[in-house]
């Protein structure tokens, strides 16, 4: 079966290790070193000209040749070549071969270049790392509580506390959003016309944010729609025609005294970062702040303090980065990207937070998309804060390496004043670490964070996460939702497909 189990998706990449940290690769004796110093400056000005310099050293020659550049051929016109027909979208009606240049950019000789660098100067494998702390297990950190609401093949694809004491799971394969109250059983459930991955609560509706159809796809299938439990039969379709939508957001982005609402337009080849101008009465007027796809997360920060929301911003797909797009009004942003990614990393979750209690907000990041054509466990893969100097400029001060790594919440879970890191991976090592699934990270100060875990975050495949006091004792609990299904090559000892569609991990520090 042949599904997304990623927003995110890696086409070429760039250095972040130096090469002494990987084996070298041994099997293109025969490669003359002409030929890779000429694939070398035509990825200079070819593979940069979209993102960063790939690295060879990031991924290992088997992947680059068999998966990483037959992709990026159509990029540069070159859809054969040899005795192999390289995967393109020329034949999807919703982007069609005019995406793609309608002639070779590169010549055959030259496209042999770039192969021959990637592949003879990258290694034969990855090294992994060996000297970060051990993940210890600890089940006295949070007390895992699991519903009996169950049933096969749960797909959840976004998991929410809601005031009451409730939660709300959404499950792209049933189309239904389910209601959950504090005994953790089902009290309601509303219908819906496609995957949903993010709500929104106002006025006693929701907000939804509706994919359409979740698996990669280059159509305008998603919509923002409202609902409510209290009025199931009316379901209210604000704006359509979205290109995979995955997070919204709800704000008076023009100070008119309307709220509009920014998308995150995930896409696939295409996509966008845009915003709904509310006009009244239900209208919306369409407009794209950044025309790429990759758009994935969006936080709301009038950072300037001049009275107008400006919007920070992590992509992936691509030319991965967190952007910072500052209002100057009337739908006019100035643009600074202030950290970028390689798209080997498959970044997936972002938050603001301040660490240094110093007023500026900091960023933890996570990267782990694993899904598409370099699926190979990725020594930088995990999870990272990065330190404003006040002047959002940023500085990587942690890492932590978790393979897959998904998303992240940080809170000061232990009540000791100081912020710990939650973490999910969707594309964990499940093989060897499957407790990489849910790590906690313990802060002990000074950036120093003891990673925990325990037996039952195995019991599920974790897409999405949220935390808040759920049961009302003042400590901060944790959601966790199932995304079951997977292919073969995702072995673990536990059947996630039949386990429950998410746990709770309920705070007991």
């Amino acid at each position: 079966m042949k599904f997304f189990y990623s927003l995110f998706f890696a086409t070429i990449f760039i250095l972040f290790f130096s090469c002494k940290d990987y084996t070298k690769n041994k099997t293109h004796q025969a490669v003359s070193d002409a030929s890779i110093k000429a694939g070398k400056k035509l990825a200079a000005i070819y593979c940069a000209s979209c993102h960063q310099l790939p690295d060879p050293s990031l991924l290992d020659s088997k992947t680059w040749e068999t998966g990483v550049l037959p992709a990026m051929g159509p990029n540069l016109g070159i859809f054969a070549y040899g005795f192999s027909q390289y995967p393109a979208s020329a034949k999807d009606p919703h982007i069609g071969r005019a995406f793609y240049p309608s002639q070779p950019v590169v010549s055959f000789v030259q496209w042999q270049n770039i192969i021959d660098y990637y592949s003879t100067t990258s290694p034969d494998s990855l090294y992994q790392h060996k000297k970060y702390l051990q993940i210890k297990t600890d089940d006295k950190l949070f007390q895992p509580v699991q519903s009996s609401f169950q049933y096969e093949n749960p797909a959840t694809t976004f998991v929410k506390f809601q005031p009451g004491n409730q939660i709300i799971i959404c499950d792209a394969f049933t189309k239904k959003l389910y209601a959950i109250n504090n005994n953790l059983h089902v009290i309601d459930s509303i219908n819906t016309n496609g995957s949903v991955t993010d709500i929104i609560t106002d006025s006693g509706r929701l907000i939804l944010c509706n994919t359409g159809i979740l698996n990669p796809n280059n159509g305008k299938f998603g919509s923002v729609e409202t609902v409510s439990f209290n009025d199931k039969s009316k379901i209210d379709t604000l704006f359509k025609d979205l290109m995979r939508p995955v997070q919204i957001n709800h704000v008076d982005l023009n100070n008119d005294g309307k709220k509009d609402f920014i998308i995150c337009e995930f896409g696939n080849l295409k996509g966008a970062l845009s915003w709904l101008e509310n006009k009244g009465n239900n209208q919306y007027q369409y407009h794209i702040i950044r025309p790429v796809p990759g758009a994935i997360r969006t936080y709301i920060d009038d950072y300037n303090h001049d009275g107008l929301p400006d919007i920070w911003a992590l992509f992936a797909q691509g030319n991965e980065g967190i952007f910072l797009f500052t209002n100057k009004g009337n739908g006019v942003f100035d643009t600074k990207e202030v950290l970028q990614f390689p798209p080997s990393y498959g970044s997936s979750s972002f938050e603001l937070d301040d660490f240094n209690e110093d007023g500026f907000p900091d960023i933890v990041y996570t990267c782990g998309d694993n899904a598409d054509f370099s699926q190979i466990l990725k020594p930088y893969h995990g999870v990272y804060i990065f330190l404003n100097n006040g002047k959002n400029n940023f500085t990587q001060k942690y890492f932590y390496p978790i393979h897959g790594c998904y998303k992240a919440i940080a809170k000061d879970f232990d009540g000791d004043g100081d912020l710990d890191i939650a973490t999910i991976s969707f594309f964990a090592d499940y093989a060897h670490k499957p407790e990489e699934g849910f790590v906690y990270l313990k802060n002990e100060g000074d950036f120093k964070f003891q990673p925990y875990s325990f037996d039952a975050a195995k019991s599920g495949r974790w897409l999405t996460m949220d935390a808040a006091d759920f049961d009302g004792d003042g400590k901060i609990d944790l959601v966790l939702g199932n995304f079951s299904v997977v292919p073969m090559t995702f072995k673990t000892a536990v059947d996630w497909t039949k386990q429950p569609p998410f746990l709770i991990l309920k705070n007991i520090q």
